[in-house]
């Protein structure tokens, strides 16, 4: 697939997903197959005003190519400014305009902006004319199941000089619940000339290969399925290459996984704060295994690094 002048060798995307995809987590869905990551969302007015906790979120040590910072908001100098600013510490650079909640809508920011298109092509305009790398738009299909307006936002977004476009089959309204809608990311790929990511409820081979079939997209990119579930990637991977999809992992790789997920967290971040962070992993880690209840308990007080060491013994010693 290609993205302006960048080449992705599988179209196989990790959604950018806030408290989620840190650069841990980036690295762990690499090593089984994800072809490119997104950062968590970074606001452009922190960059702007120089936040401390902003840079956090962006690039870490760990992070291999390609690699696309996601960055919200709705001054388009700022997040033109902004974008061009750390352009060159990443591959892509993506604009949000599908995050759904409270907070962020109410600052006309992220899916606010699908009822603004004059601004959305504003804001898209000024992005490309400051950039060198290639900008991305990940969007939902519309405000409320009866307002849909991806196909207005996608068309305008591609004329203004976006280089590809992420869908989120979900309206505003939706946030996480009810389906995505195939047939109406089918709408806008079929309007568009740039490629088209299809995105929501790929929780498996099986339903990235239905995406890519019913609407025609590019495409695939993964979220909430895998939380707790990295190897969603190999899995995926194998299908798109024609391979058979190998089995679920024992016990015995999961246990290896978060091994390596704990030390990439505390790299990251420290003892104290990787091990925090760790805690929401393990129970995606844990949900649905055969005392995942016990185990979730135990993780919810980890604070060092010995606290991993006895929360994997406890998880090695049960069995499904």
């Amino acid at each position: 697939m290609k993205i302006g002048a960048l080449t992705i060798e599988t179209p196989l995307f990790l959604a950018p997903m806030a408290g989620v995809t840190d650069g841990a987590f980036r690295k762990i869905c690499r090593s089984f197959g994800a072809a490119a990551c997104v950062t968590e969302m970074v606001s452009a007015k922190a960059l702007y005003y120089r936040n401390r906790g902003t840079e956090k979120l962006m690039r870490q040590p760990t992070d291999e190519a390609p690699l696309g910072l996601q960055l919200f908001g709705s001054d388009p100098e700022i997040l033109a400014q902004m974008a061009a600013k750390v352009q060159d510490g990443y591959d892509f650079i993506d604009l949000n305009l599908g995050c759904p909640m409270p907070k962020i809508v109410g600052n006309g920011e992220g899916s606010a902006l699908l009822e603004k298109p004059e601004l959305v092509r504003e804001i898209v305009r000024t992005m490309a004319a400051a950039l060198k790398k290639p900008l991305t738009v990940k969007m939902r299909i519309g405000v409320r199941p009866d307002e849909l307006c991806g196909v207005e936002i996608a068309r305008i977004a591609e004329e203004a000089g976006a280089a590809a476009v992420f869908v989120h089959g979900r309206t505003r309204s939706q946030l996480y619940g009810g389906r995505a809608d195939r047939q109406e990311i089918r709408r806008i790929r079929e309007a568009l000339s740039v490629p088209v990511i299809g995105n929501g409820d790929i929780d498996g081979a099986e339903a990235a290969l239905r995406m890519l079939e019913e609407t025609g997209c590019d495409g695939v990119m993964v979220g909430r399925a895998a939380r707790g579930n990295p190897w969603i990637f190999r899995e995926i991977r194998a299908a798109l290459e024609g391979k058979p999809v190998p089995p679920r992992p024992s016990r015995e790789e999961m246990a290896e996984v978060i091994r390596a997920h704990a030390d990439a967290e505390i790299a990251e971040k420290g003892e104290a704060v990787g091990c925090r962070e760790l805690r929401k992993h393990l129970a995606w880690y844990t949900a649905g295994l055969s005392g995942g209840a016990a185990l979730r308990k135990t993780a919810s007080g980890l604070s060092r690094e010995s606290d991993v060491t006895a929360f994997l013994q406890a998880f090695l010693s049960r069995s499904d």
